[in-house]
């Protein structure tokens, strides 16, 4: 243990300070698709009945009008923010009819491209540019990889916390820079250790054939509507997945926060030949915002992001540029299939462990070398995570990752011993052992029971994930929300379905005004 982290869990630990752990917030975006009884994506509208998907707090889409997404409010304990998800769950499933919310991240059987909806979000100029970005993102990069579904982690700590932090460095930064660099040196300690996570938590080995729609691949076949990698952990999260080469150089090492906006700024007025052959418009249209590298900030794929609530109108880069990191959001996970709500209490005790350890832990400044070092390590997990003897690079060296992973876990047991001594329990400690049994027997990692489960639907990925998101709605159609409950979430939707009504109609102003003033909007003269 180094000598930083061992006098920051220290300093924490006493009983001045240690209160300040829990006063964080822990907020959960959940995305599925709507699927019909047979398991291909529903082609209907976003239900009325679950409101306005432009202004809802907790129900909206994502790409597709058949991707939900739930968003969870923010809690200080984050199994309060579950209880919150489970209750969406439960509102969301007794008012979509016959269908059912799919349970794995890969998608259902998809129709033809065009005959995926793309989310829409009414006729103000708000909505209006949520659905044209939308439009843009299937010219760039095609519908069926905007299906994909995963599951958010929002994660802070308490602004106090890292006043606290700050006072015992005697830092010469201001509160605002300090807690935003502090973020910046838990996300490069994320990004060395993220392969972990595709590990312990990757839940998409396998994949339905038609998913690739004749795209270019090495994937083994398991059956006539199956392809997977034997020791694949998160297919999502390959080349196959949610990637785009477009993107490959946005992002340089960065080891501070003005060089990760800098370069966010710089790729959304970047001009990209690909795109500006496309256009903006098609028969008079709109099809895209832009021609730029990235439309907005939002487009840029990312495992983690530094994040800022934004107000009314503000793009993400001048929240942070302004106000600084206030939470970070992993991106990484996949739907977990055995989960009804996609993610486990245990999962989410551990994510507290990890990230608290990433946050706390020494975090040395980056580079091109290791950044290469720390997208090779999660590559190769991902697609042979489970492989036995699997060799990853540390600081140039080979190791394997059963013995890193667990050398990982002694030092995360640290901080899992501090969560448990604010609670006088041992709930994160008893997540960290799930997560060993699982360094010791790659059989008891979620990938691994997809493909044993598979092995028991005829290894139909279709015919398991469709048995999967029957059980679940069974499970949420046998807890119904109390009459208050349900009473609170019509009240919000019909609540967001006035409020979408009256931004109609107090609708001024032209459109495509509205586009070319959003796109000067950009960020560079905030961030240099």
């Amino acid at each position: 243990m180094n000598n930083l982290f061992a006098h920051r869990l220290s300093l924490l630990a006493g009983d001045a300070h240690r209160h300040l752990l829990t006063k964080g917030y822990r907020g959960i975006e959940r995305e599925t698709l709507r699927v019909t009884p047979t398991g291909h994506l529903a082609l209907d509208a976003h239900p009325v009945s679950l409101g306005s998907a432009l202004t809802h707090p907790q129900i909206t889409t994502d790409y597709s009008e058949s991707l939900l997404e739930f968003i969870t409010p923010t809690e200080h304990d984050v199994a309060d923010a579950l209880a919150q998800l489970d209750k969406i769950h439960r509102f969301s499933n007794a008012n979509i009819g016959d269908e059912l919310l799919w349970s794995q991240s890969m998608p259902c059987i998809l129709p033809a491209e065009t005959e995926i909806p793309i989310a829409w979000y009414g006729t103000s100029h708000i909505g209006m540019i949520k659905h044209v970005y939308r439009r843009g993102l299937a010219v760039r990069y095609g519908k069926a990889m905007q299906c994909i579904a995963g599951l958010h982690y929002n994660y802070s700590l308490s602004e106090d916390l890292w006043r606290v932090l700050k006072a015992d460095t005697d830092s010469p930064l201001d509160d605002k820079d300090f807690q935003s660099e502090s973020y910046i040196a838990l996300i490069r300690n994320f990004h060395r250790y993220s392969w972990l996570l595709m590990y312990l938590f990757g839940a998409s080995p396998a994949l339905s054939t038609q998913f690739l729609r004749g795209r270019p691949h090495q994937l083994d076949k398991l059956s006539d509507d199956t392809l997977y990698l034997p020791y694949a952990t998160s297919l999502r999260m390959s080349d196959l997945g949610y990637q785009n080469t477009a993107q490959s150089g946005i992002m340089p090492p960065y080891n501070d926060l003005d060089s990760y906006m800098r370069s966010l700024s710089r790729a959304v007025r970047q001009p990209y030949p690909d795109y500006e052959a496309i256009g903006t418009r098609r028969n008079g249209e709109w099809i895209q915002l832009n021609t730029n590298l990235l439309q907005i900030e939002n487009e840029f794929y990312a495992t983690i992001r530094p994040k800022r609530v934004i107000n009314s109108g503000e793009r993400p880069v001048e929240a942070l540029c302004t106000r600084g990191v206030q939470y970070i959001e992993v991106r990484c996970l996949d739907i977990d299939p055995f989960e009804p709500l996609g993610i486990s209490l245990a999962t989410s005790r551990f994510l507290d462990a990890f990230l608290l350890f990433c946050a706390l832990d020494d975090s040395p400044p980056t580079d091109e070398k290791a950044s290469l070092e720390a997208t090779g390590n999660f590559a190769r997990t991902v697609k042979e995570g489970r492989r036995p003897g699997l060799m990853l690079q540390r600081d140039g060296q080979e190791i394997s990752l059963q013995e890193w992973g667990l050398t990982l876990l002694d030092r995360i047991q640290a901080t899992a011993t501090l969560l448990d001594s604010q609670c006088d329990d041992r709930r994160h400690s008893d997540a960290l052992l799930l997560q060993k049994e699982k360094l010791l027997d790659a059989d008891k990692t979620p990938s691994a029971k997809v493909l044993a489960r598979l092995a028991q639907h005829g290894n139909s990925f279709t015919a398991f994930g469709l048995q999967q998101s029957r059980d679940h709605a069974a499970y949420f159609a046998a807890r119904p929300l109390s009459a208050q409950e349900e009473a609170e979430f019509v009240r919000m939707s019909q609540a967001s379905l006035n409020e979408q009504t009256q931004m109609e109609q107090q609708q001024s102003g032209d459109f495509d005004a509205f586009v070319a003033a959003y796109n000067q909007r950009t960020p560079s003269r905030l961030c240099g």
